[in-house]
């Protein structure tokens, strides 16, 4: 049973992040949990290594206490994804944020180019992220700039994909497996997947399922951890 004392020391925990839910929500939800819980001082630290986006689901690392300072440690560590990428059209955010915006065609598109288009993403890409991303740029968050329908100079960066595998076809739906390093846009990647089958494309579902060691499946909703703290 873990006490005040555990928390404040810092403890890292696993929480499977909802559909929809922000990053955001769920540091705070855990924060109200323990705090209501264990009475905490209203400076006690929490926060996440790595967000996730709202529409995507599966593992965030939550640190409490003197832990957050392994944030950073855990951040830099290598990311694996689950996802779906759907060929033949293309959104502004590259996912189903915004509506689509444009059509391809995907009559050529078969599973030997799947394939070996694939082989051509592995090792260090430039990719740009997204214009729909909480990167800063003239002081303004990106997404911002987007919303505001002002157009922005987006630098592209390094990044490497180890891994990234299709685990199924079933068009215009492609499953893939991703192990990639800090910083990589998925969505970038979808988008880019669909440039390079000469079509468009963007992501359609996405589950973060490790960090380094870490994993989605030692993970809890948000749900069960409040259970399990408040039964304690």
């Amino acid at each position: 049973m873990k006490t005040a004392e555990d928390f404040q020391n810092g403890q890292i925990i696993l929480i499977d992040k909802p559909l929809t839910w922000s990053s955001f929500q769920a540091v705070n939800k855990l924060k109200y949990i323990l705090k209501r819980k264990y009475n905490l001082p209203k400076k006690f630290k929490i926060g996440h290594a790595g967000t996730l986006d709202p529409l995507a689901t599966g593992l965030l690392i939550i640190c409490t206490g003197k832990f957050t300072k392994k944030i950073t440690e855990i951040q830099a560590q290598t990311k694996e994804y689950t996802g779906t990428i759907t060929v033949g059209a293309t959104t502004p955010s590259y996912d189903l944020e915004t509506e689509v915006d444009a059509n391809f065609p995907i009559n050529h598109i078969d599973e030997e180019l799947i394939q070996q288009t694939a082989k051509n993403f592995i090792g260090e890409i430039d990719q740009k992220p997204p214009v729909f991303s909480a990167i800063k740029k003239d002081g303004k968050r990106l997404y911002e700039h987007a919303r505001a329908g002002e157009e922005v100079e987006i630098q592209s960066r390094k990044t490497t994909i180890y891994e990234f595998e299709i685990t199924r076809i079933a068009l215009p739906e492609i499953d893939f497996r991703v192990q990639c390093s800090k910083g990589t846009y998925i969505r970038s990647l979808a988008f880019d997947f669909g440039v390079a089958l000469k079509s468009g494309a963007h992501l359609t579902a996405l589950r973060r399922t490790k960090i380094g060691d870490y994993s989605v499946e030692n993970a809890v909703t948000p749900e069960i951890f409040e259970k399990e703290v408040l039964s304690q």
